[in-house]
């Protein structure tokens, strides 16, 4: 079931913001954080560099996480 959006508007009429549940958002951005790890996944795989351990490959991707 898709979550219910209300939009904000200003005196125009034309949309200049969205009102989410915040549970609704805190799901999206979990979602949005999944999505980025496969991503990142699948970048390291497709460039056929040496694999290293999912403990430090984890860490270096918080850290670029921080620096963005």
């Amino acid at each position: 079931m898709a979550p219910e959006v209300r939009y904000l508007v200003d005196e125009q009429g034309p949309r200049v913001g969205v009102v989410l549940d915040p549970d609704e958002y805190e799901k999206m951005l979990h979602e949005l954080e999944e999505l980025e790890s496969i991503r990142a996944y699948d970048a390291a795989k497709a460039s056929g560099d040496e694999a290293i351990p999912f403990g430090q490959a984890a860490a270096e991707i918080e850290r670029e996480k921080r620096f963005r």
